[in-house]
C-alpha cells in the first residue's frame, strides 16, 4: 500500500524521495531497479526494493541502538521509509576490509588481501564523472568539506564499519567493503543517510568457500552470476534472525 505523500523531490537509481506532511521529514520509496557501472547496466528485479528497504531499516536501527546517528525514523510500508531530510554531502565514503573490485584493478594488491587497518577512500559523487577518487589536494580544491568535517566523517564511517563488521560476522557473513552516504540535518548534525543493503555492501557467506556461490550482494548482478533476489533474501533472513522487526535490533 502506497502511503500518502507529497510531490516528488528527487529520483535516483534505486529510490524516489517524496515530500511528507511533516517539515524536515521525507518519504523514501525503494525501487526494484538494479543498476551497475554508473547505470550503464540496468534491470528490474521483482522484490528488490522490499528486500533492501527491510534490510536497511534493521541495520539503521542497530546502528542507532549503538549511538550512531542516522536519518532513519521508521517504516511507512514494506518498500517505504520515513527519514529526516538531510543535505547530502556529494562524497561517497568507501571502507574496504578485504581487497577486491576496483582496488585490485588499480593497484597490485592481490584480491582477498585483508586490509588492516581498513582502507578508507573518498569519492566525488557524480555519475557523469564516474565518481572519481578524491585526493587530499582535490578535496581541498573543491572545498566540499572543511578539515573538521572530514575528521568527523571519517571517524563516523570507521565506527559504522566496526559495528557492521561485528554484526555481520555474528551472522556468518564477511563484510568485504561498503559505501556510505552522509548528510547534515536541519540542525547541522551529521547523519548516516541513503541505505545500507546488499546494493551498498559486499557480503560473503562464511559458510560457503566457493568464490562465486559465497557472494550475497550486488556483485551477483554486476558479474551476471544470477540469483540476485535469492542472495538478498538470504541476507534479510539472517538479519531477521536477530532483528525480527524494526525497533527491536539491539
Amino acid at each position: 500500500m502506497t502511503p500518502d505523500h507529497g510531490s516528488l523531490l528527487y529520483e535516483g537509481k534505486a529510490k524516489r524521495v517524496f515530500a511528507s506532511d511533516q517539515r524536515e521529514r521525507v518519504l523514501v520509496e525503494f525501487k526494484n531497479d538494479a543498476t551497475a557501472f554508473n547505470a550503464l547496466k540496468r534491470a528490474e528485479l521483482d522484490n528488490k526494493g522490499r528486500l533492501n528497504c527491510q534490510i536497511s531499516a534493521r541495520l539503521f536501527e542497530m546502528l542507532e541502538s549503538k549511538g550512531v546517528p542516522t536519518h532513519y525514523l521508521g517504516l511507512a510500508d514494506e518498500t517505504w521509509m520515513v527519514v529526516q531530510q538531510v543535505k547530502v554531502i556529494p562524497i561517497e565514503v568507501v571502507i574496504r576490509n578485504i581487497a577486491t573490485g576496483s582496488l585490485c584493478k588499480q593497484t597490485p594488491i592481490p584480491a582477498g588481501t585483508e586490509l588492516s587497518p581498513p582502507l578508507l577512500d573518498l569519492y566525488y559523487k557524480d555519475d557523469s564523472l564516474g565518481d572519481p577518487l578524491l585526493t587530499d589536494s582535490r578535496l581541498k580544491l573543491l572545498g566540499l568539506i572543511n578539515s573538521e568535517q572530514r575528521l568527523e566523517i571519517e571517524q563516523l564511517a570507521r565506527r559504522v564499519n566496526e559495528l557492521l563488521f561485528s554484526f555481520f560476522e555474528s551472522l556468518d557473513l564477511l563484510l568485504v567493503d561498503f559505501k556510505l552516504e552522509l548528510g547534515f540535518n536541519a540542525a547541522g548534525k551529521l547523519l548516516v543517510a541513503d541505505e545500507i543493503s546488499p546494493d551498498t555492501c559486499r557480503l560473503w557467506d562464511q559458510l560457503n568457500s566457493d568464490p562465486q556461490a559465497r557472494i550475497l550482494d550486488k556483485d551477483r548482478f554486476r558479474q551476471d552470476l544470477g540469483g540476485v533476489i535469492e542472495a538478498y533474501g538470504e541476507i534479510l533472513k539472517r538479519v531477521q534472525g536477530v532483528c525480527a522487526n524494526p525497533y527491536n535490533c539491539k
